[in-house]
């Protein structure tokens, strides 16, 4: 079978605009993957092992696992765990909005 260039972006985007419930759960799984992007980004920046991580969180190093496979989610606990030790602060800011110095 010869190869077909396929347009990803474009079929997931008509499928968004087609189909409420494909919409649904692509927008809400975007915001975990982005946060999940980003931990796994900073500890590889700060040079961390995933069994690093878990030693100085207290977790085992399979939940570092599961939790970047997103095979779990952490719970609140955890992920604050997480963000202390990588020295990052989590904020919650109205969509479309931009961060700023000045946004508490």
């Amino acid at each position: 079978m010869p190869f077909v260039e396929f347009d990803v972006d474009a079929y997931i985007e008509h499928l968004r605009q087609t189909d409420p419930e494909f919409r649904e759960a692509w927008d809400s799984s975007r915001t975990e993957y982005r946060i999940l992007g980003e931990l796994i980004s900073l500890r590889k920046k700060k040079g961390l092992s995933q069994t690093a991580l878990a030693k100085m969180t207290g977790q085992k190093q399979q939940v570092i696992s599961r939790i970047e496979n997103k095979e779990s989610s952490p719970t609140l606990k955890t992920l604050c765990a997480l963000t202390d030790m990588l020295d990052v602060d989590i904020m919650l800011v109205p969509r479309h909005q931009e961060v700023s110095s000045t946004t508490v």
